[in-house]
């Protein structure tokens, strides 16, 4: 799938969860003001919180997608964590309201009336909630886009909020334990609290420039599929995010006998194997190192004028080797 239509996708994706989040939110305060229960309207205040998260995905999503420039050489794409991060810290408030709301019927239960439509409408808006969050985590992974992801995983909270909404008023219907209503809802803060927080720390990691340790086992297996003899060590391997797109550097050590031009195709080579094979890689920088006494024992050139040392064994590269730096290689190799 070429970029465009990846990013077409995206925001049709986009546009869907906001329109059928506005119609549930709408449903689920028509539920509240038919029963007046404090776990539809913790279930409602999160439902804004999708609509609101929706609007700004959607803005992230075009962002995200303008080309490199001058002042930003990287590209736009972490604004992609802005907005998992601001939709994070919506979902902690929304708790803290939820809070608010249970904890008063809780210790002040009322009769819910109107219960058995409420719950139909709160059964049937959990099921258009299911496949659009399943619909839109999806579409997430498959174009990379961080912001479409966590909106999908947000829908999917409310899926779960709303579940436990359901059941929670069954059992109110079935015992009329009125107070039940009010644990309810603060359960469910409790639940939405714990999801924004980790949407945050999500997005602090990519904004941070934290290593992915997907990205680099892709990177790895690329490396040794297209290893070639002349490549005598790694080190210094290093990918990161920014939004769908990735960014790879590393250092790569060649006989220092090798011809400028000759090191420099070797490079080259390799740049395009992971640029082709790694999904979502935009840039890759090899710095090329001439090598040095301490490589001989495990190059395995066979004419070289400048070895110190006699060949022992090819060192074995892993994600590990490979992201250490050159002080930092394991004894032995």
């Amino acid at each position: 799938m070429t970029e465009n239509r990846q990013q077409r996708l995206r925001i049709t994706a986009g546009l869907v969860s906001l329109l059928v989040g506005a119609g549930l939110m709408a449903v689920k305060f028509y539920v509240y003001r038919l029963t007046g229960s404090s776990a539809v309207l913790s279930d409602a205040l999160e439902s804004i919180i999708n609509v609101v998260a929706s609007s700004f995905a959607i803005v992230s999503i075009i962002l995200s997608a303008i080309p490199p420039d001058e002042d930003h050489p990287y590209g736009h794409g972490k604004i992609e964590f802005f907005s998992a991060g601001f939709e994070g810290a919506l979902i902690v408030l929304a708790a803290l309201g939820i809070f608010r709301v249970g904890v008063s019927h809780l210790l002040s239960p009322q009769p819910l009336p109107g219960l058995d439509m409420g719950l139909l409408l709160m059964v049937a808006a959990s099921a258009v909630n299911l496949l659009l969050g399943l619909g839109l985590v999806r579409i997430g992974r498959r174009t990379r886009s961080i912001t479409l992801e966590a909106d999908g995983r947000h829908v999917l909270t409310d899926v779960y909020t709303s579940v436990g909404v359901v059941a929670g008023l069954v059992l109110v219907r079935l015992t009329d334990w009125y107070w039940m209503d009010g644990l309810v809802a603060c359960l469910v803060g409790v639940h939405i609290l714990f999801t924004g927080a980790r949407l945050i720390r999500e997005s602090y990691k990519g904004l941070m420039d934290a290593a992915d340790p997907d990205v680099l086992k892709q990177v790895t297996a690329v490396i040794l599929a297209h290893r070639k003899p002349s490549w005598i060590d790694i080190h210094k391997l290093r990918a990161w995010n920014a939004g769908a797109r990735i960014h790879v550097d590393l250092h790569l050590i060649l006989p220092r006998e090798m011809m400028l031009e000759d090191a420099h195709r070797e490079a080259d080579d390799l740049e395009k194997a992971i640029l082709a094979e790694v999904p979502g890689a935009e840039s890759v920088l090899v710095h090329m190192d001439p090598c040095q006494k301490e490589n001989c024992p495990i190059c395995g050139r066979a004419k070289c004028r400048h070895r110190a040392q006699p060949f022992r064994q090819t060192s074995q590269w892993t994600t590990t080797t490979m992201t250490a730096t050159a002080f930092e290689l394991p004894q032995g190799r």
